[in-house]
């Protein structure tokens, strides 16, 4: 169990990681949340426009914080 719980880790913290990585390279915000958009559902993940746009500003907040 414990590797599991280590495997939800690293994972989580790659997530975080590439979305800071996505968030600061210069590009325009409608071409971001598309491309978020597109690596959400290349992994099985179906968001609407607002569902990424609400994803986009509480990843924005955090990293602000």
């Amino acid at each position: 169990m414990r590797g599991l719980n280590l495997l939800y880790a690293f994972l989580g913290g790659a997530l975080v990681g590439a979305s800071a990585a996505i968030l600061f390279a210069p590009e325009k915000g409608s071409d971001l949340r598309t491309r978020i958009k597109e690596m959400l559902k290349k992994n099985g993940i179906d968001f609407s426009d607002d569902e990424v746009e609400q994803l986009v500003k509480q990843i924005s907040a955090q990293i602000e914080d």
